[in-house]
């Protein structure tokens, strides 16, 4: 990551940064007060004990050692409050762009799915959206503020510096300059490569463990728990090699500051001293301008600390701000044209005309199941014409592998296809083509049940009413009869309100799809595409969903997916694959 790539970013992050300019205006004026308390705390003090040294020699000097207490009484107690205010106001600045940057991730996501993220490692995913944006925290809180801290107090005491001495005011500039920004550029330029790879790596890590968590049961079964301890021993090495690379930096940063700052005020003694014998300043100067010159190094010590936090901060806003600017394999229409399938006149309410479409860069089993076909871009299927008819169960039948599910995605508008069209009556009966609809539009007509139903961790009514968060309790139990899932819900303790695990580990895969099923009755749009919504059940329930699913269709039209010829049996038509 270039150095142009990096102002690039800090631009972009910085921007983000504009609806809260008062509060940060807010936070580096209290922070540019706090710090010049702090430095003139050891300053004030120091001209309070030449003062008293003074006294000893020349005797008709009284120093008034009361007015020095209190000043540094006074000194201190602002440090404090101002301190206290400067870190309020950076942290509510931060948090408050963080929850801002959450949300667009978030609507990105959406925006991505499911096209471009099928094949993306969810654990890099997870470390994106959490860890990443968290890191952003240290650029908004701990360090916009403190690079215009620096900059502001190192020019105000180089002149405060200067007064006494000129050369020595120039000397104190070059010092911050060296320590404040020499130091910490050059060490996150030479840095910025390790701190990309150390959060690549560590979004890789969280990938092997969340994909290990969901395979635990076949690494039991399959004894293969060595051979992960094994992989995930060495991708922690991997990213301990990572880490290493970081730590070198800083440790070598933090050494070479220390011995800047030493040197330079080794310097300033030397110059100060030698003005002194030539008179050319008074022993309180001398003194004061030494101290002044020690005691100020707080600001720009902080920039060059944050220089090896920075370098992975701003990897992490690469990859969040890459995120961002993804572009979609679907655009969403916002205007278009608007169905309304239940009022549509047209008996086809649907069609998939003439429709050929490839996936990029993925592996599809070939119809005749002896070969797989890694070629890029090779049709899932050519030609395809599917008509959906108004109030009729559709049947779709293939083998695993064929495009059943795909055509359904197509029907979701989740793809767009290659050759030929989708297209849906509008209320007028006249054909829309589907990527003239309006995206809302089309989700509100259509209810899918995919082959994995998503389960979050909550009561099984408030998964069921994900579709519908108003819905009434009355209806989610109608839904679950539907579905043949209410005699389970009423066996259990806390029937709808039993609190179901992550991904539904605590229920079978049959319960699981139930809830899908019950989501889709729930949702009541008119167009349901069912994709193998009885694979995972036994005969009973599975007879008990197909006279729901064939009762539906008497007022909803349905287009049902199985490699099972016995399931279609329900289906007014079928289109083998």
């Amino acid at each position: 990551m270039g150095s142009t790539s990096e102002l690039s970013i800090i631009s972009r992050l910085l921007k983000l940064v504009r609806p809260l300019r008062g509060t940060m205006s807010l936070g580096i004026a209290v922070g540019i007060l706090g710090h010049l308390c702090a430095i003139f705390i050891p300053v004030v003090a120091a001209k309070g004990v030449t003062s008293v040294a003074i006294n000893f020699i020349d005797p008709s000097q009284r120093p008034s050692i009361k007015i020095f207490a209190i000043v540094l009484i006074v000194l201190g107690v602002f440090r404090g409050i101002l301190h206290y205010v400067e870190q309020y106001c950076d942290h509510y600045i931060a948090f408050s762009i963080l929850a801002l940057v959450r949300g667009k991730v978030f609507a990105a996501l959406r925006k991505l799915c499911p096209a471009k993220l099928e094949t993306r490692e969810k654990g890099n995913l997870i470390a994106m959206i959490t860890a990443d944006v968290e890191q952003l925290e240290i650029f908004y809180a701990h360090t916009i503020s403190p690079v215009v801290i620096a900059i502001v107090v190192s020019i105000l005491m180089s002149f405060f510096i200067g007064f006494h001495y000129p050369v020595a005011g120039v000397l104190a500039a070059i010092a911050y300059l060296t320590v404040g920004g020499m130091i910490p550029v050059s060490n996150e330029i030479s840095s910025a490569p390790a701190g990309l790879a150390f959060r690549n790596a560590f979004g890789k890590i969280n990938s092997f463990v969340l994909s290990t968590i969901y395979g635990v049961d076949e690494a039991i079964q399959y004894h293969s728990g060595a051979k992960t301890v094994k992989e995930i021993v060495k991708k922690s090495d991997e990213l301990a090699d990572a880490r290493y690379d970081l730590t070198e930096y800083e440790k070598n940063q933090k050494m070479l500051t220390t011995i800047t700052i030493q040197a330079f005020s080794f310097i300033v003694i030397g110059v100060m001293y030698f003005a002194y014998t030539r008179q050319k300043v008074d022993f309180h100067g001398m003194i004061i301008s030494i101290v002044a010159m020690m005691s100020s190094f707080g600001p720009v010590v902080a920039l060059a600390s944050f220089s090896n936090n920075l370098s992975q901060t701003l990897a992490s806003g690469k990859r969040v701000l890459d995120l961002l600017d993804e572009e979609p394999k679907v655009q969403e229409v916002l205007e278009g044209t608007t169905i309304d399938l239940e009022k549509s006149p047209a008996d086809v309410l649907a069609v998939a005309k003439n429709v050929t479409f490839a996936y990029d860069d993925t592996v599809r089993l070939a119809s005749s199941l002896e070969e797989t076909n890694e070629a890029k871009g090779l049709p899932v299927f050519v030609g395809k014409t599917i008509p959906v008819r108004k109030g009729k169960i559709l049947g779709i039948h293939g083998p695993s592998g064929c495009g059943k599910s795909t055509m359904l995605k197509l029907f979701m508008r989740f793809w767009d296809v290659d050759e030929g069209g989708i297209y849906y009556s509008n209320p007028e009966g006249k054909a829309a083509i589907i990527k003239r609809i309006n995206t809302a539009s089309l989700r509100a007509n259509q209810s899918l049940v995919t082959q994995e139903t998503w389960i979050s961790h909550d009561t099984i009514a408030a998964n069921i009413s994900f579709v519908k968060p108003d819905a009434t309790r009355e209806d989610i139990v109608e839904a679950a009869k539907k579905a043949s899932l209410d005699e389970f819900v009423q066996s259990l303790p806390n029937g709808y309100d039993t609190v179901i695990g992550e991904d539904g580990y605590s229920i079978s895969t049959g319960e699981r799809q139930r809830i899908g099923l019950a989501r889709a009755f729930l949702q009541d749009a008119n167009l349901m595409l069912l994709d193998e919504p009885t694979s995972a059940l036994d005969a009973l329930n599975e007879g008990i969903i197909l006279k729901s699913i064939s009762e539906e269709a008497s007022e909803k039209t349905v287009v049902l997916v199985s490699h099972r010829r016995s399931t279609l049996n329900i289906a007014d038509k079928v289109i083998d694959f």
